[in-house]
């Protein structure tokens, strides 16, 4: 049967599009508006999906994006990939829906995080998305308010007096993922935390260092690395601690690319995970069950985040037309604890 014709009773939507065609959502968006900025190869793959699915574009939401009434722009600098991409399938496909239109933006540091606002305001756009790590950069966070744009901070680990959020509770994430190693019997367990400047890298460590002083057990500082939330400074934080003379039984990481830099460091010396090293993540992004073996970690939804955030955003620029001042609003998504192979009781 002809795919146009087994999906002719679903509603297609551009993420379909997007799979079918395998290119990323960003992709697929680019091509259905007529951004020029799209290689002809990957413009005929989508186009061809869009014919063989049969999808059409909200009209509704063609006219309001024509009438410029809902333009969100995202800022972004997540060394994450996997991160980012299960984020924007939220965004792309939720501002899909609603008919809104997103910008997207990348930068570094302090002067680009400004030209790239800059960009996103010169595009006239209503509201902007910062995910982490730029939710908790108050710089940004000033200039936008100076202008008076809103904004949604995803993923930030103390929402900021004013500004709302959709995010987890890292603390309580991570509280669990480390009952969870002690319950399993570990009792020497090292912490790859991500950026000291990020406020969930921060609630994250906090919370390991609490959940196991309530067990009664100290963490020498040898037992704790500081990675950056990428693969590269993953695996210098894991070399550092699986040196150690007392190396320790467990490594919990604070997010899933430096678990997966911390299971390379470990197979090339030799160890069987998780029959002599336990090794746990936080995301659960889909890295985590390419690895072998698959990993424990803290799922954090990425992707209803995402659509969470330009729902919520939405909420916020409708409020503004009609003459409102809508309060801001904290969002707080349920985690949970997924056991997979990575982890077992010490040796």
């Amino acid at each position: 049967m002809p795919k146009r014709e087994r999906h002719k009773h679903a509603a297609i939507t551009l993420l379909d599009v997007a799979r079918h065609a395998g290119v990323s959502p960003m992709t697929a968006s680019r091509v259905i508006n007529g951004n020029p900025r799209v290689g002809q190869e990957l413009r005929e793959r989508v186009q061809a999906s869009v014919q063989a699915l049969g999808y059409r574009p909200n009209l509704a939401g063609r006219s309001l994006r024509t009438a410029g009434s809902a333009r969100i722009g995202v800022l972004y600098s997540n060394p994450s990939a996997a991160y980012l991409n299960e984020l924007m399938l939220g965004l792309l496909e939720q501002s899909s829906l609603s008919g809104a239109q997103v910008l997207v933006e990348k930068c570094g540091g302090i002067s680009s995080q400004r030209a790239a606002t800059e960009r996103l305001l010169q595009a006239g756009v209503d509201g902007v998305i910062l995910p982490p790590p730029l939710c908790d950069s108050a710089q940004t966070l000033r200039e936008l308010d100076a202008r008076g744009i809103p904004v949604i901070a995803v993923a930030t680990g103390a929402p900021l007096p004013g500004v709302s959020s959709v995010r987890i509770d890292d603390y309580q994430g991570a509280r669990a993922m480390t009952r969870y190693l002690l319950e399993l019997g570990h009792r020497h367990i090292g912490f790859i935390q991500g950026d000291p400047e990020h406020t969930p890298a921060q609630a994250r460590r906090q919370a390991f260092l609490d959940t196991m002083a309530e067990a009664g057990l100290e963490v020498p500082g040898t037992h704790i690395a500081v990675g950056m939330f990428t693969y590269r400074s993953g695996l210098e934080a894991a070399r550092q601690l699986l040196q150690l003379r007392q190396r320790p039984s467990a490594i919990f990481c604070s997010n899933d690319d430096m678990a997966a830099a911390a299971m390379a460091v470990a197979h090339g010396m030799g160890l069987h995970i998780p029959g002599q090293l336990t090794i746990t993540g936080f995301d659960d992004t889909p890295m985590a069950t390419t690895l072998w073996p698959e990993l424990t970690t803290v799922r954090q939804p990425v992707t209803a985040m995402g659509k969470a955030a330009v729902a919520l955003m939405l909420e916020q620029l409708r409020a503004r037309r009609e003459g409102r001042r809508p309060a801001p609003t904290d969002q707080v998504l349920k985690f949970a604890l997924v056991k997979r192979q990575s982890a077992a009781p010490p040796a």
